[in-house]
Order: C-alpha cells, then structure tokens, then sequence
C-alpha cells in the first residue's frame, strides 16, 4: 500500500484508470443491450471525463473517509492485513459507487429533473455490485501488483 503522499497519487491515478474503464464498459454494454468489440473503444471516450471525476473524488475525499471508517472498526495494529485491505476496498466501493453513479447519471443519462432519482437509484443499484467484485477481485489485486512493481525498491527500503 501507499506510503507517501506520491505513490498514493500513483496509485490513485492507476486504480481510477481501472475501475472507471471496467465500469464504463459495463454501462456501455448494459446501454447496448451487450458487449461489442466497439464498447472498449467507446468507453475511451467517457474515460478522461468520469476518469477526472473518480481522481478528484478518492483522492481529496474518499479515500481519507474509507480509511477512516475502516480503522474505526478494525486496529491495523493487531488486524490482518488482508481484512484491512478488504475492508478499505469495500467501503471505496460503498461511496465511490453511488457517487459517481449519480454523476454519470447527471451527465450521460439526463432526461429531465423528474427522472433524476430514479434513474440515479436505477444506475446505482445495477452498479455496486459489479463495482465491488470488480475491485476485490480484479482490480484491486491488479492494481496492487502493478503498484508493487513501479515502487519496489521504494518499499523494499520501508521494511
């Protein structure tokens, strides 16, 4: 895990890249009614808008809260490591999902003021779980493996 503010930058930037263009594609097939070849190409184009979005949000923001929490309930100190990990990766999930579901929501499904809700809770309900099995089993270990190979003398050098 991240143990300066850069490799937490690093690492932010790498995980958003991950799950907003898992994400993305989801939506995208779910909209067209499947997946296509065409979508991972589609997706590229939602990418740099709802990527900045995710950024912006978990770094300054979630993050911070989803640490918070976690440590609220469980001591790093005399917990797994494992269980911390799952821990802070599922309460991301838990505010990252409704988050930006509802901004993509606002900016890709706009109908009118009437259908905002639905149409968020709708997004957001069909998102979380695909959000968090994402994340617990690909993402997150992807991301941590790829975060272990730039920073490894680094953290070679912390222990």
């Amino acid at each position: 895990m991240p143990k300066t503010k850069f490799q937490d930058f690093i690492f932010t930037i790498i995980m958003v890249i991950v799950m907003v263009y898992a994400m993305v594609c989801y939506n995208i097939a779910f909209d067209k009614g499947g997946m296509s070849s065409d979508i991972f190409l589609l997706a590229l184009h939602e990418l740099p808008i709802m990527g900045a979005v995710g950024f912006v949000l978990e770094f300054f923001a979630v993050g911070k809260l989803s640490q918070k929490v976690t440590f609220k309930h469980f001591d790093p100190k005399n917990t797994n490591p494992f269980v911390i990990t799952v821990m802070i990766s599922s309460v991301t999930v838990a505010f990252m999902c409704p988050l930006m579901s509802f901004i993509a929501s606002i900016l890709f499904g706009f109908q009118d003021a009437a259908h905002i809700v639905p149409n968020f809770l709708q997004i957001c309900v069909r998102n979380f779980p695909m959000a968090l099995f994402w994340q617990l089993f690909y993402a997150g270990p992807l991301v941590r493996f790829i975060f272990r190979l730039i920073f490894k003398k680094q953290l070679k050098e912390d222990k």
